[in-house]
């Protein structure tokens, strides 16, 4: 954890799943990171993996806390065109769906120990978001909408049928969004350690309109600095050792950083446009997060919604999930002491946090779902 970052002790209530509901006890964290996740956070911090992942066979066969894995394929698992582009997913098992959208850099590959297990019950997809994984690395304009977009058509021609979906970090955010293009379609909503901000009183008094001098000189110098500096971030995030750090950094329980994890990163394919998605990502979308906060989304929802938070998240502490749930009533938690990447760190027991609630869902009853056409 950064210096910079204060680290108090804490006292957090925290939601437990019980046989029928959740119930509250109080834990005291040993500490809590008063920082949030900032755009500087996901340059040169973030999980960042432009292109698509080729990973040795050899590191395969291995697996932790004794749950299966998903098995790897270099040329991945199935795919759709969305928009003229290639979309990559994965599909498992039968039953109620569940859409699982991985964070920033990452792909469905991220969910390698989730999705043996809740296909076990389910029908589990992992979608690619595009730009990442094994998806298309397309140069458009990069902001939610265009994954919201991508989500929501995904519901409509893939899965057809009510839905849960379950989002990491940038995917958690992206679920939400989704989540409301897509009412009548999705019955719940899960995040962990999601992005996303709460709106600010001064966010409107804060758009200045772009004067001249701003249009034709300011903006093209800004944009010439910005390549040259997110340039040399997306190659710095790329070298092994740095991955390694960054994780070790966000992993508390780092025994699931392994070669596996680390090469899925640093191993891109030769894609020439992986810089370019990276730069578009970075300066668009990252700098226009205010437009669609959480408390505008949040407002437009009814769904149940679960937080399954990483408490120890150096980037997105568990006041966050506080603050959504005292702002969305309809919010259950539960507490891990993970960081922020907790369905891979500690899968187990995100893996019984998303059984034990989906089961407490009438709408997740597979003699009762009905297919929307």
């Amino acid at each position: 954890m950064s210096s910079s970052c204060a680290s108090v002790p804490y006292p957090v209530r925290t939601e437990c799943p019980t046989a029928n509901k959740f119930s509250s006890i109080v834990k005291v964290h040993p500490y809590r990171n008063k920082c949030g996740l900032s755009r500087r956070d996901f340059a040169t911090k973030g999980i960042v993996a432009a292109g698509a992942s080729v990973i040795p066979s050899t590191l395969l066969s291995q697996s932790a806390q004794g749950l299966e894995r998903l098995p790897f394929k270099n040329d991945g698992y199935n795919f759709w065109t969305w928009r003229g582009h290639k979309i990559h997913y994965v599909e498992e098992g039968e039953g109620f769906p569940i859409v699982l959208i991985h964070g920033f850099g990452a792909s469905a590959f991220h969910w390698r120990y989730n999705i043996p297990e809740l296909a076990k019950k389910y029908k589990v997809y992992a979608v690619d978001l595009l730009g990442f994984g094994w998806s298309e690395k397309a140069l458009v304009d990069y902001d939610a909408l265009v994954w919201r977009d991508q989500v929501a058509d995904f519901l409509k021609e893939i899965v057809k049928e009510p839905t849960i979906l379950v989002g990491n970090s940038l995917g958690g955010f992206t679920a939400l969004v989704a989540a409301e293009a897509m009412k009548e379609q999705v019955v719940g909503i899960v995040l962990l350690n999601s992005a996303g901000q709460f709106g600010s009183p001064n966010d409107e008094e804060n758009e200045a309109q772009e004067s001249p001098f701003q249009k034709f000189l300011i903006k093209p110098l800004k944009e010439i600095f910005q390549r040259v500096v997110l340039g040399f971030l997306f190659w710095q995030a790329k070298q092994p050792a740095r991955v390694e750090s960054v994780l070790k950094s966000v992993y508390k329980n780092t025994s699931n950083v392994d070669d596996y994890l680390i090469q899925s990163i640093t191993r891109p394919a030769d894609d020439p446009n992986a810089g370019e998605v990276y730069y578009r990502l970075m300066t668009r979308f990252m700098s226009n997060q205010r437009k669609y906060t959480l408390d505008s989304v949040l407002s437009k929802l009814s769904c149940p919604l679960l937080l399954v938070w990483g408490d120890l998240d150096p980037w997105v502490g568990p006041a966050k999930a506080l603050r959504i749930k005292e702002f969305y009533p309809n919010t259950s938690i539960v507490n891990l002491q993970a960081g922020h990447c907790p369905h891979d760190e500690v899968p187990e027991l995100v893996n019984k946090a998303l059984v034990d609630w989906l089961a407490t869902l009438p709408s997740t009853s597979t003699s009762t779902t009905p297919q929307i056409l």
